[in-house]
């Protein structure tokens, strides 16, 4: 079947000053069921791919980046072999090609259901040009994003591979990434989208506002995610956001549902809506440098 590409009109420079810039990741968990293994969830990713479309024909001046989890792809693919504490033996390099073939896979069907929905996304693959050293991305060629963006397509990066010049190789998180972009970017705005409501306290409660002061307390009741999960679970995923924030205190960070239809629609587009997470009407964890 044909893909419905329908390119969303917008300007030629995504860097003036009337863009807003955010950067939206759906959590493996969401559209994949990372309790079984390569298990896509095509209906919750062209649901979402369907919202997206239609916010970016809501709101022209948004530019969007979007990224994905592995889920059941990648994370299934690299627990055998250890691969994100590090690549050494001939066996271990066998399972680097294994696990960036998994992830590759998984982009494959998100690409192809944002197309088929009307949203221009190109695929950028990280482990074509991401250098670690000891579990820290610290290059990617960032060419292909500022090149998408300025052609009015929508750039779309995932979790995937890196060389590690401390550890051979390892695997770098889509929050790993969004970090790294985020200084060259300048998102107003992160969404976070997973299955559950936000970050949850000891009570089981959503935890309206995380800043870098809350981050020791709330270490100690953050538990990885359910499922197989290589890279750290919600531990990991706070932790790296708050780094992000502290960097580039213009940001705003949220965590949220992806499971509710409609949610992702509404926070994509500007107000009058309130803000998520803000004081009318608090929707997931926002985190924030104050």
């Amino acid at each position: 079947m044909a893909s419905k590409i329908s390119l969303i009109s917008r300007s030629a420079n995504p860097f003036i000053s009337h863009s807003v810039v955010v950067f939206l990741k759906l959590g493996g968990s969401l559209i994949t069921d990372k309790t079984r293994p390569y298990t896509a969830r095509r209906e919750v990713i062209a649901r979402l791919s369907g919202e997206v479309h239609q916010a970016l024909d809501a709101a022209p001046d948004l530019t969007l980046l979007i990224g994905h989890g592995s889920g059941s792809f990648g994370h299934w693919a690299a627990r055998p072999y250890g691969t994100r504490q590090g690549v050494q033996t001939p066996t271990q390099w066998r399972g680097y090609a294994e696990v960036a073939a998994a992830a590759a896979r998984l982009n494959r069907i998100v690409t192809d259901a944002f197309l088929e929905a009307g949203v221009p996304v190109l695929s950028v693959q990280p482990s074509g040009s991401a250098r670690c050293h000891d579990g820290v991305l610290e290059y990617l060629d960032t060419r292909p994003v500022h090149t998408a963006l300025a052609r009015g397509l929508v750039p779309l990066v995932y979790g995937d591979v890196a060389l590690d010049d401390v550890h051979g190789g390892t695997i770098i998180s889509t929050e790993d990434i969004f970090l790294y972009l985020a200084g060259e970017l300048h998102p107003a705005r992160i969404l976070l989208l997973g299955e559950v409501a936000g970050v949850l306290g000891p009570d089981g409660a959503v935890v309206p506002r995380i800043t870098p002061a809350d981050l020791p307390a709330l270490r100690e009741t953050l538990a990885g995610s359910e499922g197989v999960d290589v890279t750290g679970g919600m531990a990991d995923k706070v932790a790296c956001m708050v780094e992000l924030v502290q960097r580039h205190p213009e940001t705003c960070v949220h965590i949220l549902s992806g499971a509710e239809p409609g949610l992702l629609a509404r926070v994509l587009l500007p107000p009058p809506a309130p803000p998520v997470g803000g004081e009318r009407g608090v929707v997931g964890t926002r985190i924030t440098a104050q």
